[in-house]
């Protein structure tokens, strides 16, 4: 709309520059006449000021009823004061009318809310991309046909075919197919995620070159990339404690502009000066004073922080959380599920002479791949990780209370806990004897490999520690912010934990309902707390938290306690949000200064104060400077995107 009415104002500009007399003396031309030519400057300009000057008349009226007086409030007396008076002087008063100055204040100001718009759209243009992510047509399986649907059509329960680089049309599980799927427009994960059948995909993911069969478990506004919309556009439209200060700074600008333009007015007339020049003085001061960068200081730097949050995977919920992360100096995570896996891995192995960890594990894994239990699983999982060919495993036999057998490549096995030991009388050599002590000290599970009645290996299983969180709490520590840990695990568990990690704080056996009071005592001695959980048992300490970060599980973003949410559920987002939060208000504070430094210097320049030295500005040149102002704070926010997270 502004880029139209700026194309036309250009057009009905044009006409009252040409047949202006100042305009033909300054440039000494003569411009065609003939009858009623001196009436086209008066014409286009009275035309200009309802077609282009209507947008912000109604923006005044808007404030005024808010009782909010604001940018247009002030454009709106500016450009209503100069047509005022050049309409008069064109009936008769004596006078200089301001047409040409009118015609040319209000084309500039139409530029620059065009500029304006142009650069919160672009900063705001995340939610269209990320709807752009869902094709609009679905192969659906009906059967052995295949037929392509509409989005629209799609229902949960319906199997669709995902071919080779092409993006899933909606959340599912994957029912055939192997492939590698790019994550990255989701969670921020930059290397493509395997796919197999059983996990979990998301709609607007990109397939790699893998063909997938997929039964739908969410369409439309139940798809976490629906999710992570409403989160983006609820974070670019919540309001923060700058967003306020702004506002607050802008009324009493306006209330300032007015005021000047009062004194100004009174000053010049009494002075001797000509109503035309006064007026001239006022219209200026009313323009140069509009608090346009004031009004795009704050918003600008949040829709572009929002924006480099959600590419990131770190979608900010409350802008006020983000803000306050700048300030933290304590954070707590909760162990499982954040910094560990939340499943069982084998985190130490000590084999016998003469077999090595992975031959040990190999042979345990493929014993285990036949059982349902969560430790065996943790067993298997250890061995795919690490990429170890598993054989099959035959005569396979469960020994309740204590363990299971089978025999694998030939070879008789058993594997067990210390009843088994105990059950066949084995004597366990010194270094396994120490791994089990070890394991016991730790809280961990220590199952051991047995041929015949020699033990080959002890495997420590164990929820395992997530390689991410060595990072996070390094970085955490180079911040200067101390890492606490909170969990309802033993405190041998917890401390083995948190030694490997180099956590010095630790709270162990804590229930969920005092979660929330460990945090009340930590902040009672001043310091600024983070919890960082997955929302459900720890909601009310997410909640007690000056900041609240909860892991959002790859793609449940439907977390309501934490002001941020981690896609990635990566512990080394926490401190990249602190980095976010801190370039964000670096940039907020840099636009408030520069707006609020501009209006001090412009308004007295506007006035004329520097009247006797030659400097005079006219409206025009006042828009153009207003518009500078407002150009320099939308590039100061751009800038923004270049920090690293």
């Amino acid at each position: 709309m502004f880029r139209d009415k700026f194309w036309w104002s250009i057009a009905l500009t044009v006409p009252t520059l040409v047949w202006s007399p100042m305009i033909q003396q300054w440039l000494g031309f003569h411009a065609p006449a003939f009858t009623g030519s001196g009436y086209i400057p008066a014409i286009f300009g009275t035309i200009l000021f309802f077609y282009g000057g209507m947008v912000f008349l109604r923006g005044a009226a808007r404030e005024i009823k808010d009782k909010l007086p604001g940018m247009m409030t002030l454009i709106s007396l500016a450009i209503t004061v100069a047509f005022a008076f050049s309409l008069a002087v064109t009936l008769g008063v004596r006078g200089e009318d301001l047409w040409w100055e009118l015609s040319t204040l209000i084309t500039i100001m139409i530029l620059g809310h065009w500029i304006e718009m142009r650069s919160i759209s672009q900063a705001q243009g995340a939610l269209k991309e990320l709807a752009k992510l869902v094709p609009d047509t679905a192969v659906r399986l009906i059967g052995d046909k295949t037929e392509e649907v509409p989005m629209a059509d799609l229902r949960e329960g319906d199997v669709v075919l995902v071919r080779p680089g092409s993006s899933i049309p909606a959340d599912g599980v994957v029912l055939e197919g192997t492939t590698a799927v790019n994550e990255s427009m989701i969670t921020g994960e930059s290397r493509p995620v395997d796919k197999k059948p059983a996990d979990k995909v998301i709609a607007g993911t990109v397939n790699g070159s893998g063909s997938l069969r997929v039964k739908v478990t969410g369409v439309g506004e139940r798809t976490a990339l629906a999710g992570i919309m409403r989160l983006v556009a609820q974070a670019q439209s919540s309001r923060s404690k700058a967003q306020a200060l702004a506002d607050r700074a802008a009324f009493f600008l306006t209330v300032i502009a007015i005021v000047s333009a009062v004194i100004t007015l009174a000053a010049w007339l009494l002075a001797g000066s000509t109503p035309a020049f006064a007026i001239e003085r006022v219209v200026t001061v009313l323009v140069i004073a509009c608090p346009h960068a004031l009004g795009l200081a704050i918003p600008l730097v949040i829709a572009i922080s929002t924006t480099l949050g959600a590419r990131a995977g770190l979608l900010v919920r409350n802008r006020r959380g983000l803000e306050e992360a700048r300030n933290l100096n304590a954070v707590f995570f909760d162990k499982t599920g954040t910094l560990t896996r939340g499943e069982f891995r084998v985190v130490e192995i000590t084999p016998a002479p003469g077999l090595s960890g992975d031959d040990a594990l190999k042979l345990a894994a493929s014993i285990e791949q036949e059982s349902e239990h969560t430790i065996a699983q943790g067993v298997v999982k250890s061995a795919q990780e690490r990429g170890l060919p598993l054989s099959r495993a035959e005569q396979f036999q469960a020994i309740p209370g204590q363990g299971v057998k089978a025999v694998v490549g030939g070879r008789s096995l058993m594997i067990g806990g210390p009843a088994l030991i105990r059950q066949l009388g084995i004597e366990l050599p010194p270094a396994l004897r120490d791994a089990l002590d070890r394991a016991s000290s730790r809280a961990q599970t220590a199952i051991t490999l047995i041929e015949g009645r020699a033990a080959l290996a002890v495997l420590a299983v164990a929820d395992a520690i997530r390689e991410e969180s060595h990072e996070a709490v390094r970085r955490l520590h180079e911040q200067g912010i101390e890492v606490i840990m909170m969990t309802g695990d033993a405190k041998a568990v917890a401390d083995a934990v948190a030694k490997e990690l180099g956590i010095e704080t630790v709270f162990a056996e804590v229930l969920p309902e005092q979660k929330a009071s460990k945090i009340e005592e930590v902040k009672r001695t001043g310091k600024r707390v983070a919890m960082v959980g997955d929302g459900v048992n720890d909601a009310p300490a997410l909640l007690t938290a000056d900041v609240g970060i909860a892991i959002g599980a790859g793609t449940d973003v439907a977390v309501e306690a934490g002001d941020v949410v981690l896609v990635r559920s990566d512990p080394r987002d926490v401190p990249r949000i602190i980095a976010l939060s801190k370039a964000t208000y670096r940039k907020m504070v840099q636009n408030l200064w520069w707006a609020a430094g501009y209006n001090i210097a412009a308004i007295p320049l506007a006035a004329g104060v520097l009247a006797p030295c030659g400097i005079v500005l006219n409206p025009a040149v006042g828009a153009i400077l207003m518009s500078f102002s407002t150009v320099v704070v939308a590039v100061n926010a751009q800038l923004l995107r270049r920090v690293t997270l």
